[in-house]
């Protein structure tokens, strides 16, 4: 009897698992992902650059007092107006010299003279260079809310507002496209970012 046995697992065929239709479900697969996974490309800051300028001419001339220099270097660490500073102390230090009004001689001559400029290094940590960009439009903005409260320019010119509002985001808001934006009109922002340093 043990023979029999024997010879009947001789002669029984193994099972095999049927792989053909494996490699076209896996590829249909690997279709269906690619077709609906969504790639995120927001990436960068959204910035309107200025057109290029002809090589022949030349950049406007800026008065030393007038722009507000800020640079950081590979570490991080920020050197503003030639002074190593913090980030906490930018907003504050940036509307101070936006808004001297020719009182300080170190200071702008008026905010439509003033440039805020902004310089790095290739090696900037990008974390460090949005953190100075960030400061930097806030103080904008932090006046901007001013005037769209009271309807007027830090100096009491008026805007031309038809109501006041709580914030510059507010009154942004209510703005269709193609509607001019008098708070910006009337103080514009002026933010120079130069090309970084390549430590050549």
């Amino acid at each position: 009897m043990p023979g029999l046995l024997e010879k009947r697992r001789e002669d029984r065929e193994e099972a095999e698992i049927p792989t053909a239709g494996m490699a076209d479900i896996a590829f249909l697969l690997l279709i269906f992902f690619l077709v609906t996974t969504t790639i995120n490309v927001d990436t960068g800051i959204g910035m309107t650059l200025p057109p290029k300028l002809d090589p022949d001419q030349k950049p406007p001339p800026v008065k030393e007092r007038n722009l507000f220099k800020i640079l950081v270097n590979a570490k991080g660490e920020l050197l503003v107006e030639e002074e190593p500073a913090d980030i906490a102390q930018l907003r504050r230090r940036v509307k101070k010299h936006i808004l001297n009004y020719g009182e300080s001689p170190d200071l702008s001559d008026s905010p439509s003279d003033a440039v805020i400029s902004i310089k790095t290094d290739t090696k900037t940590p990008y974390s460090t260079y949005i953190d100075v960009l960030d400061e930097v439009w806030m103080s904008y903005r932090e006046i901007w809310t001013q005037i769209a409260r009271t309807g007027q320019t830090p100096q009491g010119e008026s805007v031309g507002l038809a109501k006041t509002y709580s914030s510059y985001q507010e009154y942004y808001n209510t703005l269709e496209p193609g509607d001019p934006n008098k708070i910006r009109d009337a103080f514009g922002a002026q933010i120079s970012i130069a090309e970084p340093d390549t430590g050549d």
